[in-house]
């Protein structure tokens, strides 16, 4: 995973989303628990599926309270069950209760897009073609959701809009046709020595047919094709650029999709809707 995204530091991360939560204080705790109370707890999950975000939960606690002793149980990436613990704690338990739901709040949406992204993965094993995901992510979320599609299986397509060119339909729309815009992106990158890949959407068979006559990028997305068009489309570029299926792959399509011989699947839906692992913290009593 690209750690280096623009503009993105993950203790400045942890930071903000503790003073968004926290404000100026934990006001039910400091109203309830006294000063030196010392606890024991275990962090605990009730369902089926693959862990992520054990290593940020890490640095999350350490943030609140560096003196809290953390024992991570499991490793990244582990399918776990109901009832498996995968962190105990032991520390002032103001400083857990503190960090008790930004904890829980990562960890859970990580461990459903690392379950999500598994699930799929399996689908389509055996077939060659790879997992991707989009730029369909939460704000400022972004860095973690695609490090939890890289745990469960899957691969990072683009982090932002400025580490690939990606020519989209409208930017062909816009600019005048894929001829124009391809030629456009090539001159970019010879005018500011930038090297990056060129990737160029498709609507149609007549647009792929141009892609490959025209040349001059390294993939070709094929975006909302019929299963009968995607194998045409295979068929024809003929291993000469990369290829990428995007647009309404569900878990019902997605091994008739790689099936086609495609080299990249990209599904929006393994960041913007999944569904949270349920994950718990408790005191011990």
């Amino acid at each position: 995973m690209n750690a280096g995204i623009y503009g993105f530091s993950i203790p400045e991360f942890i930071e903000k989303a503790l003073s968004e939560d926290v404000g100026d204080g934990d006001h039910t705790s400091l109203a309830t628990i006294s000063a030196d109370s010392v606890s024991k707890a275990v962090v605990k999950v009730k369902e089926k599926g693959i862990i992520s975000g054990l290593v940020l939960a890490d640095q999350i606690l350490n943030k609140v309270d560096s003196t809290l002793v953390v024992k991570v149980l499991v490793n990244e990436g582990a399918p776990v069950l109901p009832g498996d613990e995968v962190i105990q704690l032991q520390g002032n338990t103001r400083s857990l209760l503190k960090a008790e739901r930004l904890l829980l709040n990562c960890m859970q949406r990580m461990s459903g897009i690392a379950t999500k992204t598994n699930a799929l993965v399996k689908l389509i094993e055996g077939t060659g073609a790879k997992i991707l995901d989009t730029r369909k992510t939460t704000p400022n979320f972004r860095v973690f959701e695609k490090w939890a599609v890289e745990t469960g299986g899957g691969h990072n397509h683009r982090f932002g809009l400025y580490d690939m060119i990606l020519i989209k339909d409208n930017h062909v729309d816009a600019c005048g046709g894929i001829e124009k815009a391809i030629d456009s992106a090539n001159v970019y990158l010879d005018r500011t020595g930038k090297k990056l890949q060129i990737e160029i959407e498709t609507r149609s068979m007549d647009e792929v047919r141009r892609v490959i006559k025209h040349g001059n990028v390294n993939r070709i997305l094929l975006d909302n094709f019929s299963l009968s068009n995607l194998k045409e489309a295979v068929a024809a570029i003929h291993k000469q650029f990369e290829t990428e299926a995007s647009g309404n792959i569900t878990e019902e399509t997605i091994r008739a999709v790689a099936e086609t011989g495609v080299d990249y699947i990209s599904v929006g839906a393994l960041t913007h809707s999944y569904k949270s692992l349920d994950i718990s913290m408790k005191i011990l009593k």
